[in-house]
């Protein structure tokens, strides 16, 4: 009894009042919402180069995103702003229609968030398997470092000398110190070089203007036609699913660091919603950015919504003040630095020859099918389909083959047992009838399912051939050990099948 009355520790739980509570608390929130900002501007604006958007575009949407879901999101802690996943999504529409396509694609995309999250589906996650995933996360990498390299190829010389002393910085400066991101350390000193040295080597004013001024509201620039609609559902179909995908993903993340539970549906509907705003005061879409996420819960221990407000009002702060040098920032260094990211966005050691000696063989090919997909449209939402289709099959495959059947004669010759083991679904059961001596089988049949299970309508058609069977023979078939749902599943649809 001295067990059933042992109670489990109370976990504290951190909450926004508590960190107000507590100075030492509320400046670690703080403190890690800004270093979070400083680690979320290069990549901003880099990937708002990638969509082939305005900077500011993917600046002041990264805003709305970060106050709104901090206010709308379901799990504490998770940074959302305009990311890279959600910007190679949308970068086609842009270069083949426009960029005035851009806001339609959006508001479509927030909608279906918003219904996927209200209505339950943010479960569904739980069924892509962990070969996609993984082939998810390794063809990101690959997508991201493919978009750098038209900014590192027939550049001026010098500007190979600034993208190596980026690599250099990144790699070499958190030796010495992790308390400031070395990307941003990276950021500042090469573009700092290039202002006083007056080099001139493409940059990011080159790829759009930085005016420092807020845009105001999107307008909206196509008719509101069916045909606007037809082209635009694609692409927000894929922004609406890899948001979803990506931010859902983070927040379990945030989960397993913190070993405190979130709530899914509200974070999808509320991305949804916090995307329809963006759109409409900022322009672009956006998702979890998982890097900067683990910066600030893992590394600034934040646990609560403060970080990420304050990370959304910092950034606001920094894009009206210094947009004017954020112009000049060398684009070989924001290169440089979304290289670096797409490399540690890969998981090597799922490509490791030990790691694909010791997997089977299933799910390597579908990790493999799942980036080949990806790179080859560019589009990781067909890649995450077509993985877990082929998932599917491959399983249903493995599966429909783990029955079996065990045929026992009476003593007496007057009847026979089989025995059926394993899951019934329309993979095995399509075999179930080819294991029957219907010829030479006495009158009496028994058919034993005390431990299988029947699944689908394919099971209980397939157990009312084997009766059609047996009885051109002049058999009888008895049908014995269903467990209470099989019962029920196949008194509902046998005999009712047939043509």
């Amino acid at each position: 009894m001295a067990v059933a009355d042992r109670r489990l520790p109370t976990r504290h739980v951190n909450t926004v009042m508590t960190a107000l509570r507590s100075p030492r608390q509320l400046s670690r929130e703080v403190l890690a919402g800004m270093v979070t900002t400083l680690a979320l501007v290069p990549e901003v604006i880099s990937f708002s180069i990638v969509a082939g958007v305005d900077p500011m575009v993917s600046l002041v949407a990264s805003i709305v995103l970060a106050v709104a879901m901090s206010i709308l999101g379901g799990r504490p802690g998770v940074v959302t702003a305009a990311a890279g996943s959600v910007a190679l999504v949308i970068a086609p529409l842009v270069h083949e229609h426009g960029v005035q396509y851009v806001l339609p694609a959006v508001l479509l995309a927030g909608v279906i968030q918003v219904v996927f999250g209200l209505a339950g589906l943010a479960r569904l996650m739980r069924f892509i398997p962990r070969s996609v995933m993984i082939g998810f996360v390794n063809a990101l990498g690959v997508l991201i470092f493919m978009a750098q390299v038209p900014h590192v190829i027939n550049v001026p010389w010098l500007a190979y000398a600034l993208f190596a002393l980026t690599l250099a910085i990144i790699f070499i400066l958190p030796r010495f110190t992790k308390v400031v991101p070395s990307p941003l350390v990276a950021i500042v000193v090469v573009t700092a070089i290039a202002i006083i040295a007056g080099l001139a080597v493409p940059n990011v004013a080159d790829e759009g203007p930085l005016t420092g001024q807020m845009p105001g509201i999107t307008p909206f620039l196509v008719p509101l036609t069916l045909e606007t609609f037809r082209l635009v559902l694609p692409t927000a179909l894929s922004v609406a699913f890899v948001g979803l995908m990506e931010t859902l993903l983070t927040a379990k993340l945030v989960d397993d660091i913190t070993e405190t539970p979130s709530h899914k549906g509200r974070e999808a509907w509320g991305l949804g919603v916090s995307n329809i705003l963006a759109g409409f005061y900022g322009g672009i879409a956006g998702c979890a950015m998982i890097g900067q996420t683990v910066l600030n819960v893992k590394t600034g221990q934040a646990r609560t919504r403060i970080s990420t407000v304050v990370a959304g009002v910092f950034l606001l702060a920094l894009v009206t003040g210094l947009s004017p040098i954020m112009g000049q920032i060398p684009m070989v260094a924001l290169a440089a630095v979304m290289m670096v990211v797409a490399v540690t966005t890969v998981d090597w050691h799922s490509v490791r020859p030990a790691t694909l000696k010791r997997m089977p063989l299933p799910e390597t090919i579908v990790m493999a099918i799942t980036v080949a997909v990806v790179v080859f449209t560019g589009n990781l939402a067909y890649g995450v389909l077509v993985g877990v289709i082929l998932a599917m099959v491959l399983f249903a495959r493995r599966v429909a083959h783990v029955i079996t059947v065990e045929r026992t004669v009476a003593e007496d010759g007057g009847s026979v047992r089989y025995q059926v083991v394993g899951p019934l679904f329309f993979g095995s059961s399509n075999d179930l009838v080819e294991h029957f001596a219907y010829a030479d089988d006495p009158a009496a049949v028994t058919i034993d399912l005390s431990r299988a299970q029947i699944w689908d309508a394919s099971t209980v058609a397939a157990l009312d051939s084997i009766e059609t069977k047996y009885g051109h023979h002049g058999a009888t078939v008895a049908i014995e050990g269903l467990d209470e749902r099989s019962t029920g599943f196949h008194r509902r649809l046998t005999g009712h099948l047939g043509a």
